[in-house]
């Protein structure tokens, strides 16, 4: 069970994450010369995006719901967080390698095609809703009936064997 010094302390990782995230969509482009830092950088910030969805996924295990066996409910219930994480995540990965690919020999040229410049707006579009519905299911996580026995639960259960 989360107890809760230990979601408080999962919860200041996932939002440190995010500000990362954040941090990077908004000033990468100011490290355009140097080919190097933005690559890693990038590296990072997918790797924090799938450690939040690691995250996410371990404290979806961890609740009494999943333990009882009630997959469905918790996959009904954040299915639109995991599938924004997964394109999000999709879409930041082609960004970066068609940004680097661009830009790697010639770091100091300002380098912007028109699908480039499409991908960046819609990936930048989405990282919004990745963000919102993330630190909403974050949050929701902490909700303690998810990890106790509760009349909802059992009706919840009841409703799942008829």
């Amino acid at each position: 069970m989360l107890q809760a010094g230990n979601y408080s302390l999962v919860l200041l990782i996932q939002l440190t994450l995010l500000a990362y995230d954040l941090f990077v969509n908004s000033f990468s482009e100011l490290l355009r010369g140097a080919a190097v830092i933005q690559l890693v950088l990038f590296i990072i910030q997918d790797i924090a995006i799938l450690f939040n969805v690691i995250i996410i996924l371990l404290m979806m295990f961890n609740t009494y719901v999943f333990q009882v066996g009630l997959v469905s409910l918790l996959l009904e219930r954040f299915r639109v967080v995991l599938v924004f994480s997964a394109i999000y995540l999709t879409l930041s990965i082609c960004f970066h390698c068609w940004v680097l690919n661009l830009r790697w020999l010639e770091s100091d040229r300002f380098v912007w095609t028109d699908g480039l410049q499409a991908l960046f707006v819609f990936q930048r579009t989405v990282a919004v809703m990745y963000y919102y519905l993330y630190k909403r299911t974050a949050e929701y996580m902490g909700d303690p009936r998810l990890y106790v026995d509760s009349l909802w639960l059992r009706d919840a259960f009841a409703r799942g064997r008829q």
